[in-house]
C-alpha cells in the first residue's frame, strides 16, 4: 500500500511538472512563426515591428502574442490610444481582469492605464500599470515571467498576464 501511494505521488509531481514546464515565453524564432507581418484595426492595417513582439504558450499549448505596430498613417485619435495588438487563443488576465480568446489592439494612456479595444476600437478591458523604477534597460516592449504570472512591459510600465 505505502509503495503505491508513493507511486501515485510521483505520478502527480511528474504531471504538475510536466505542465508547468510547458507554459514558457517563446523564443525569437517561435516569434517568427507566429506573429503577423501586419495587423488590422480600426479600418487599417498596420505594419508590426516583430522586433518590438512578445509571447507566451500557456500548459494546453495555446498562444497569446503582443507587439508594437508602425501607426504612421492613423489618424492622431487612434494613434493615442492604439500602439499594439494582442492575439489570445485562450483567456488570459491582465491586471486582476479577465480577457477572452480573440484579437485586440492595446496602447497605454498618459494616466498609467493599459487598455485593450476591440478591433473596432471599443474599450474591451482597462487597468492601471505599474511603473519599475529599478529596470535598468527598458525596451519599448517584452514578457517576463514573474513567479506564476508573467510582466507585460511598455517601457518602464507593466501589467501582470495570467495564463488561464
Amino acid at each position: 500500500m505505502n509503495y503505491r501511494v508513493k507511486w501515485m505521488g510521483l505520478m502527480i509531481l511528474l504531471a504538475l511538472v510536466a505542465s508547468q514546464a510547458a507554459e514558457q515565453i517563446l523564443t525569437a524564432d517561435e516569434l517568427k512563426k507566429t506573429v503577423p507581418a501586419s495587423f488590422f484595426f480600426a479600418g487599417q492595417s498596420a505594419q508590426v515591428q516583430t522586433r518590438n513582439s512578445a509571447g507566451l504558450k500557456n500548459g494546453a499549448g495555446k498562444i497569446m502574442i503582443a507587439g508594437l505596430v508602425d501607426t504612421t498613417g492613423y489618424a492622431t485619435s487612434i494613434v493615442e490610444k492604439y500602439q499594439g495588438f494582442l492575439i489570445t487563443e485562450a483567456r488570459i488576465g491582465i491586471g486582476g481582469s479577465s480577457l477572452e480568446p480573440g484579437a485586440y489592439g492595446f496602447g497605454t494612456s498618459k494616466e498609467g492605464k493599459f487598455n485593450v479595444m476591440n478591433m473596432a476600437g471599443t474599450e474591451a478591458l482597462s487597468v492601471p500599470t505599474t511603473a519599475d523604477e529599478k529596470l535598468a534597460h527598458p525596451v519599448p516592449l517584452k514578457l517576463v515571467k514573474d513567479g506564476s504570472a508573467y510582466r507585460l512591459y511598455a517601457g518602464k510600465k507593466y501589467v501582470v498576464v495570467k495564463t488561464d
